[in-house]
């Protein structure tokens, strides 16, 4: 089984509290015993995790990024798949909201969208098998915790996804720079999946054909788009703000 380094505090608290079991052991600084990592160390000493305090050159040598002093070599992190999906729409609340991700491949990018959908009560992010970001270390260290709460399903056929989403009574709601009705303009209210497409191609033509409405973000200055990940929070918090009038 290959194995992976899971690094920084917060995005391995995460993990401690909500999937344990897949940390094989954690390295953590020489010295390092302040009060921001001693509640991380008695939850892994309470779960039986082996801890091997490492000199900081080591650590430092062993990821890219700011580790805080502590890194977890672990399990990857678990995906799902149509059959997860499935079922989730067999049990979904009244209202649910998906984030859907079509063609982003950078792994910055998908963390910043998975912490932003979990503090948006996002119920999944779904994203095509192909031509996506796998869920990395470099994910979890971005997403904060984030991957390890809000489920990410891969499937083989978005099209056909989308059609099983409208089935079910979901909203297909695609962003696109020449929509006619704004973000602000657009009823976002109902059960709804939010397409964003990758930044500069947008979503492919296939997907556009399957949304619901095509919705843009109104942009007042001389450039023409945001970071992918930017502008799926301006849309997901636009969806919560009408949720919660």
């Amino acid at each position: 089984m290959s194995f992976e380094r899971v690094f920084g505090l917060h995005a391995i608290t995460t993990l401690l509290e909500r999937d344990p079991g897949r940390i094989k052991v954690l390295f953590v600084q020489e010295g390092r015993e302040d009060a921001r990592i001693s509640p991380l160390l008695e939850m892994a000493i309470a779960q039986g995790i082996s801890i091997q305090k490492t000199a900081r050159k080591r650590l430092d040598d062993m990821v890219e990024g700011s580790h805080q002093g502590v890194i977890a070599e672990c399990k990857p992190i678990q995906t799902y798949d149509e059959s997860y999906l499935t079922a989730l729409l067999a049990k979904a609340p009244t209202n649910p909201l998906f984030l859907i991700l079509d063609g982003v491949t950078d792994p910055h990018n998908l963390g910043a969208c998975l912490r932003t959908a979990e503090a948006a009560g996002v119920l999944a992010v779904i994203a095509p098998r192909d031509k996506s970001a796998p869920l990395n270390a470099t994910v979890s260290k971005v997403a904060c915790g984030a991957a390890e709460i809000v489920p990410y399903i891969q499937v083989t056929n978005l099209a056909r996804t989308l059609q099983s989403l409208q089935q079910a009574g979901v909203w297909i709601t695609g962003t696109a720079g020449e929509a006619e009705q704004t973000l602000f303009e657009a009823d976002l209210k109902g059960p709804m999946a939010l397409v964003m497409g990758a930044e500069g191609k947008g979503m492919r033509r296939l997907t556009r054909e399957h949304c619901d409405q095509l919705i843009k973000i109104p942009m007042l200055g001389s450039l023409t788009s945001l970071n992918v990940s930017v502008a799926t929070g301006v849309c997901l918090f636009e969806v919560l703000r009408q949720r919660r009038q």
